[in-house]
């Protein structure tokens, strides 16, 4: 059974960064495309980015494109998040997740997917 863990969540005043990890056990993590979704309170949970199992294809969502990067590090088991520029929107809980049912190396941003999350890391962003 695969299971994820998020960090490096935390608050942060608007135009600094932070850095979440997502790290993996328990599976093969290699093989799946791993995503970054978030959900702000009152509001379904959305799309962030996502990395192909080899790091070669990434997909943003239009309002992070250029502040955000997406990583991974296939020997350690773990991906990445960098957070720059951060905006109060950006405001919400971050959660990682496998898709563990790609047959190609690529990615599909789809939340319907990703079968496997981790808990979430909370991200504050202050005016």
């Amino acid at each position: 059974q695969v299971q994820l863990v998020e960090s490096g969540g935390g608050l942060v005043q608007a135009g600094n960064s932070l850095r979440l990890s997502c790290a993996a056990s328990g599976g093969t993590f290699s093989s799946y495309a791993m995503g970054w979704f978030r959900q702000a309170p009152g509001k379904e949970r959305e799309f962030v980015a996502a990395i192909s199992r080899s790091g070669g294809s990434t997909y943003y969502r239009d309002s992070v494109k250029g502040r955000f990067t997406i990583s991974r590090d296939n020997a350690k088991n773990t991906f990445y998040l960098q957070m720059n520029s951060l905006k109060p929107e950006d405001t919400a809980v971050y959660y990682c997740a496998a898709d563990r049912h790609l047959i190609y190396d690529t990615v599909l941003p789809s939340i319907s997917r990703y079968d496997c999350w981790g808990q979430g890391t909370q991200v504050t962003v202050s005016s």
